[in-house]
Formats: C-alpha cells, sequence, structure tokens
C-alpha cells in the first residue's frame, strides 16, 4: 500500500538505532578494528548469495568505477565505522546519534563547494542553528567549559566520522557510478574489507579474534545494519525519494535516546534537549528552506572566480 512507504525509512532507523546500541555495547568487548572487520566479512558473505551473479555479468562496467567504488567503500563501511565504535568508548549513544543526524546538513553544505550547488537560505540559518546546538550539547549545557577542557574525544570522533559520510553522499553525486545499487554496495563492501583485512592483521591476536561475547554484535553489524537496513533504505529511496527518506534521519536521535535510556540508563539532560533540538531543527530548515541565497548572477560570478 502506498501509504505505508514510510514503514521502510523507518524501520532502517530503527535498525540504526540498534546499531548505535551495538557500538555501545561493543565499545569494552571488542576492538573497533575487528569488529568492522568482522561485519563486513559477515555483510559480504550474505551480499555475495544474491549479489555475485548479476555482478560478474556486469564486470565490464565494474571495472571501470572500482577505484571510484574503492574510495567509497573506505569512507562508508570503513572509516565512519571506525571512528564510531572509537567514539563510542567517550560520548553516550544520544550524542553518537545527534552526530549523525546532521549528516544531512553537513553533505548540503559540502555541495556547496564541491558540487557548485546554489547556497539557500535554509543553510546558513539552519547550519548556524546547528552549531549553536551542537556547541551546547557537547558543552553539557557549559559552553564556556569548550574553552577550558576542549572538545571530549568521543564527540569530536563522531563528528569527523558524520564528515566522512556526508563526503561519501557528495562523491555518490558528483561520480554517478551507474551500477545497480546492490552491486555498488557490495563492491564498496568488499573495498572495505580489504582495507580493514591490512588492519585486523596488525592486532594482537587476542585482540583480532571475535569473543562470545562479542559474536551476537558482529551478528547483528553485519547482517540486520549492512544489508537488511539497506534494503529497506533502498526501498524508501525508490518510492519515497532521497529528499522525503533523508526527513527521517532526524528521528535517529529520538529512537536512540528511547533505548538509552531503557538500555542503558542514560539520563536526558536539559542540554541534549535544548542542544540536540536546536541541531535538528537546524537540519530540517536547511532541508525544507530551499530559496537561493545569492542570485543566479552572484552565483555564477563566484562559480567562476572559484573556477579561474
Amino acid at each position: 500500500m502506498p501509504g505505508l512507504y514510510f514503514l521502510f525509512p523507518l524501520t532502517a532507523i530503527l535498525l540504526w538505532a540498534g546499531n548505535v546500541m551495538v557500538s555501545k555495547l561493543s565499545a569494552h568487548t571488542i576492538d573497533p578494528t575487528a569488529i568492522t572487520f568482522w561485519r563486513l566479512v559477515l555483510a559480504v558473505a550474505l551480499m555475495t548469495l544474491f549479489v555475485l551473479k548479476p555482478a560478474w555479468r556486469n564486470r565490464a562496467a565494474i571495472r571501470a568505477q572500482l577505484p571510484k567504488l574503492a574510495f567509497l567503500g573506505f569512507l562508508a563501511m570503513a572509516l565512519f565505522q571506525c571512528l564510531s565504535y572509537e567514539a563510542a568508548k567517550t560520548t553516550t549513544a544520544t550524542n553518537m546519534a545527534i552526530m549523525t543526524s546532521l549528516v544531512p546538513l553537513l553533505t548540503m553544505l559540502l555541495s556547496v563547494p564541491l558540487l557548485r550547488e546554489v547556497p539557500t537560505v535554509g543553510m546558513l540559518f539552519g547550519g548556524i542553528l546547528s552549531f549553536g546546538g551542537l556547541v551546547y550539547l557537547i558543552s553539557s549545557g557549559n559552553p564556556g567549559t569548550l574553552l577550558a577542557g576542549g572538545v571530549h574525544a568521543g564527540d569530536l570522533l563522531m563528528l569527523l566520522a558524520a564528515l566522512a559520510y556526508a563526503l561519501y553522499g557528495i562523491l555518490v553525486r558528483r561520480w554517478h557510478v551507474g551500477l545497480p545499487s546492490w552491486q555498488s554496495t557490495y563492491l564498496q563492501a568488499i573495498a572495505a574489507w580489504v582495507f580493514m583485512l591490512f588492519l585486523e592483521l596488525r592486532l594482537p591476536a587476542h585482540a583480532a579474534m571475535p569473543s562470545r561475547a562479542s559474536l551476537p554484535l558482529i551478528v547483528y553489524a553485519g547482517t540486520l545494519a549492512s544489508v537488511v537496513l539497506p534494503f529497506f533504505w533502498m526501498q524508501g529511496i525508490k518510492h519515497l525519494g532521497p529528499n522525503h527518506c533523508s526527513m527521517f534521519m532526524n528521528l535517529l536521535p529520538v529512537a536512540t535516546a528511547a533505548i538509552a535510556v531503557g538500555w542503558f540508563g542514560e539520563r536526558l539532560h536539559v542540554y541534549h534537549l535544548l542542544g540536540g533540538g536546536a541541531a535538528l531543527i537546524g537540519v530540517m530548515l536547511a532541508q525544507t528552506l530551499r530559496r537561493p541565497l545569492l542570485t543566479e548572477t552572484a552565483h555564477a560570478a563566484m562559480r567562476g572566480s572559484a573556477e579561474r
């Protein structure tokens, strides 16, 4: 039923919230490199069952795009995941979800210099509001502490992870690899797995192998988060379009906070509500206020000077 298409991105977001919980549980259970590697092993094995044959038939087109696919896989499936797992050691699940929900805004901001897109009113005011909310959030409601003690390592790592994923989104649009979604995802996962293999081999034996406690986390990350989640997200984009689906990213902190409070006993503070709320409102402003900030003439002049 067309009216139920919203369940596709909603289910994907709920699975993503569950994956944030997995990140928190893995923080003191398994090395970030190891869980990233083993989740990719499982994800690639599962996708091989239904992607290998069509990918092999399409190998001529794939071969031409391999360098781009390799870098995309590194950004989204290796760097983003490793940074997220490392961040989970020193920040809360709620903060991680709020940082991740900034990806659509960061993507739009990066699209101005990298894709020469016209900046909008929403980007300006939404960006300012989100930045203020983010500062209030990571300073626990006291921005002055950032000058004295700096940013918590986990929050900074999660912000870097969000930037990496935003760059991934920009490059996907810029490069137009022209492959079916599953084939593109499959090749990116293989490339990320190869990259992680080199890091995995550098780990001590006791850190490289999964333990009994980490196996359920790897299974969730490698199946539900790496294969089932993309399926629902792709279906959502197919039926609703990318813009409508990106709006569901705003639900990620809400779903994550609800699980974190009940599961980990994390406490929601006023600064979570004010700082996180301001950051999310800023994202929504950027997504909805599409009026160009500059006239076409001014933007064309800026583009011409940049090209020179």
